[in-house]
């Protein structure tokens, strides 16, 4: 599509999807009942290996700088080689401790489905440390990601990663007999647009956590994750999210004594910089799972949980680090929206049920992530205001799918 020469653009030529047809009952049918199994023991295997993990690349950092400081290494190398070294080596620690810390975030993750013990106490406090640490709310973001799972792709229900509308982005109607110069409107520079993609990297989970930025539009100004009034939460749950609002508050002390205790300079190179990973493998993994000119989203009746499952994606996030460190949680997305609290360690297996049983409704890219990342920050712009089965458009107008015939004159409900 991206190549395909605007005056050569036919919506009628492009592939025609058809929602999938099948009751949940059917696809869980399909895949053996004893991966639905939540073995405890075996998710505090995982969660221990990360917690040492981290301990032990912690403890070789607190090298770095003394032995890149050392007499003999600075005669060795000369103090600039040193200094490069020392610099190299400290970037080696981020990449693997972000990927480590992003670990027990999933950890966290699994804990707020449920799929990481059987025993809800159990994966509340678990699930309460390991996102505390990482500075995520836990019960609070815990509601809201529920109900994201619950109304995935559905576009007045679901919870992030709403697509914008033609009107939510000022454009006017699609007319052959006046085209849009979407260019004009939607077109920025690649050096803009590359700091618009940084940024989401780095600040969309606290802006979303926050203020609500690319979430349920519906919801009124000011929602966040924070205030127990919110619209996301109700009285029922607001218990919940002070405990959430005290475990950030308690991070925010132990951040502040241990910048006083050693340095601030320490606290960023051994935690900030490899949260920051943690935020960015976060955001971008879940951007690709969500957001993709391939896939549908829903209005109305024609939006049900199956069909909003099927709209995600799997992914071979980063290879064998991204299976290691990550657990399996880009490579084996799809099946974990339709069964959230199927252990990870049973994604591969189940996934092979469920892509022998859906057949071309189960969705898969090989595209190398960073690559698609950018393809998918261009190309994924926004939806029409009306139909009920969606395919985002780039900054041309362009969609890669359209609606199957029976869909496309179809008003919403």
């Amino acid at each position: 599509m991206s190549s395909t020469k605007v005056s050569d653009y036919s919506e009628d030529a492009l592939p025609a999807y058809t929602p999938m047809p099948w009751s949940l009952q059917e696809i869980r049918a399909n895949i053996p009942e004893r991966l639905f199994v939540r073995d405890t023991p075996l998710s505090m295997y995982f969660l221990v290996r990360d917690v040492l993990m981290a301990a032990c690349v912690w403890k070789a950092a607190s090298f770095i700088d003394p032995i890149s400081r050392h007499a003999g290494i600075q005669t060795a190398l000369t103090p600039i080689g040193a200094m490069g070294a020392r610099w190299a080596f400290w970037g080696v620690y981020w990449w693997f401790q972000g990927l480590i810390f992003t670990g027990i975030w999933v950890i966290g993750h699994e804990c707020g489905h449920g799929a990481f013990s059987d025993y809800k106490l159990l994966n509340d406090v678990v699930g309460f440390i390991t996102h505390t640490f990482l500075w995520t709310p836990y019960f609070s973001w815990k509601i809201s990601h529920h109900r994201h799972h619950s109304n995935h792709a559905s576009m007045e229900r679901d919870e992030v990663y709403v697509p914008r509308t033609r009107t939510d982005l000022g454009l006017p109607p699609a007319s052959e007999a006046h085209p849009v110069d979407y260019e004009e409107i939607l077109g920025d520079t690649p050096l803009y647009t590359l700091f618009m993609l940084v940024r989401q990297q780095v600040l969309a989970f606290p802006a979303y956590l926050l203020f609500n930025v690319s979430g349920q539009k519906s919801y009124p100004e000011g929602t966040n994750h924070f205030d127990p009034k919110s619209i996301l939460f109700t009285p029922e749950q607001r218990t919940a999210v002070l405990l959430s609002n005290a475990g950030i508050g308690a991070m925010i002390f132990a951040v502040t004594y241990a910048s006083r205790l050693s340095s601030l300079a320490s606290v960023v190179k051994y935690y900030a910089i490899p949260w920051l990973l943690v935020t960015h493998w976060f955001i971008m993994i879940t951007y690709l799972h969500h957001t993709t000119p391939d896939l549908p989203h829903y209005r109305g009746k024609e939006w049900n949980f199956q069909r909003g499952a099927a709209a995600t994606v799997d992914r071979p996030f980063l290879g064998w680090q991204g299976r290691f460190f990550l657990h399996d949680v880009a490579h084996y997305h799809v099946v974990h929206h339709f069964f959230p609290k199927m252990p990870f360690y049973h994604g591969p297996e189940a996934t092979q049920h469920l892509k022998d049983f859906l057949g071309d409704h189960y969705a898969y890219s090989e595209q190398p992530i960073f690559q698609a990342l950018w393809e998918n920050y261009n190309r994924c712009q926004f939806v029409e205001d009306d139909g009920t089965v969606l395919f985002y458009r780039d900054r041309q107008g362009r969609a890669a799918r359209r609606p199957a015939d029976e869909f496309r004159t179809k008003k919403r409900d």
